[in-house]
């Protein structure tokens, strides 16, 4: 009983795991084409840049250690 639970959970946590990877992969592709399009040297989206960056590769690293792979 315990064991069949688990795999639904798993699975629920892997496709929110899975969406979230996604959106934040847009956010920086965004992100990116925004800091080479400015013109002028602005802080603010660098730093957003780099905040979303680490975002991107925390679920990287996430998705590597629970071995979810995207279809």
């Amino acid at each position: 009983m315990l064991f069949s639970k688990r795999g639904k959970l798993k699975k629920e946590f892997d496709e929110q795991l899975i969406n979230q990877f996604i959106e934040i992969k847009q956010s920086l592709q965004k992100a990116q084409r925004l800091e080479e399009l400015s013109d002028d040297y602005d802080l603010f989206v660098i730093t957003e840049r780099k905040v979303i960056e680490s975002k991107y590769l925390f679920l990287l690293k996430e998705a590597r250690n629970r071995k979810v792979k995207i279809r």
